[in-house]
C-alpha cells in the first residue's frame, strides 16, 4: 500500500510524517496545488503552519486544490489521517466534528503526553488495545478541542472519540480530554499529538508507529484483493 502525505506552504512535519509512513509501507508527498492524489491508498494531512495560519489555523488550507480531492476521497471511504495542523484542517473542511481553539494557557505547549485508546476497532488503532496508554509528544498553541453540548453528546454516543488524554496529561484544556476524534463513518481521524515523532527508540517512544501500522493493516488486504 502507499500513503500520500500532503505538503502545504508552511508545513513543517510532512517529511517526518512521510518517514514514519515509510517505516510500515510506501509513501509519497502530495503538493497542495495538485488535485491528483496519484492513486494513494491513504492520505495523511501533517502538522505545521499551513499558509502561515494567518487567517485561522487550517482555514486557508481547507480551500487548497488538493483538499477538493481529499474530501472526495474521504467521502468515498478512503482513510484520511490528520495530525495537529492536519486535524485543524480536517475540522475546517467539515470532515471531522468540533473545532480546535487556543490552549487554555494561551501558550505554546511542547511536551510528552500519554493518551488512552478508547476504541481499538478503527482503521487507525487496530494495532492497539482498548485502554492502552500511548506516549506521544504534543506541540501546539491551538489544540483545545471543543464542541457544543449537543454535538459532544452525539460524538460520545457514536463512539467517535478515539483517543483521550490520560488523567493529568491534558495539555490544552481539551473538552472531555479529547485528543483525537473520527468522523461518523469511521474513515477520517484527527489528533493533536504527533505520532510521527514517536516511531524510533531514540525519541523515547515508538508508540506512534502503531497508528501508522494500523492504517497499513486496514488498507493492505483491500489493496491485495
Amino acid at each position: 500500500m502507499r500513503f500520500g502525505v500532503v505538503r502545504f506552504p508552511g508545513s513543517c512535519d510532512e517529511v517526518d510524517a512521510q518517514l514514519a509512513c515509510e517505516r510500515v509501507a510506501d509513501a509519497t508527498l502530495l503538493w497542495h496545488g495538485d488535485r491528483d492524489l496519484q492513486g494513494v491508498d491513504a492520505v495523511v494531512i501533517p502538522g505545521g503552519f499551513s499558509y502561515g495560519d494567518y487567517l485561522r489555523v487550517g482555514a486557508i488550507a481547507r480551500f487548497s486544490p488538493v483538499m477538493e480531492s481529499v474530501i472526495a476521497f474521504a467521502r468515498e471511504g478512503g482513510p484520511v489521517f490528520g495530525i495537529c495542523n492536519g486535524f485543524q484542517v480536517l475540522c475546517e473542511a467539515g470532515l471531522l466534528p468540533g473545532a480546535l481553539l487556543t490552549n487554555e494557557s494561551l501558550r505554546f505547549v511542547c511536551r510528552q503526553v500519554d493518551v488512552v485508546v478508547e476504541h481499538d476497532d478503527t482503521p487507525f488503532t487496530n494495532a492497539t488495545e482498548a485502554g492502552e496508554r500511548l506516549s506521544i509528544p504534543v506541540k501546539h498553541t491551538t489544540g483545545r478541542w471543543y464542541a457544543p453540548p449537543e454535538l459532544l453528546d452525539e460524538v460520545e454516543a457514536n463512539e467517535q472519540v478515539v483517543l483521550r488524554y490520560a488523567p493529568g496529561h491534558n495539555p490544552n484544556g481539551s473538552l472531555a480530554d479529547v485528543a483525537g476524534v473520527r468522523n461518523a463513518e469511521g474513515n477520517v481521524f484527527g489528533l493533536m499529538p504527533h505520532p510521527e515523532h514517536a516511531v524510533d527508540p531514540l525519541t523515547g517512544s515508538v508508540d506512534g508507529l502503531k497508528l501508522f501500522a494500523s492504517i497499513r493493516d486496514h488498507v493492505a488486504p483491500r489493496v491485495a484483493a
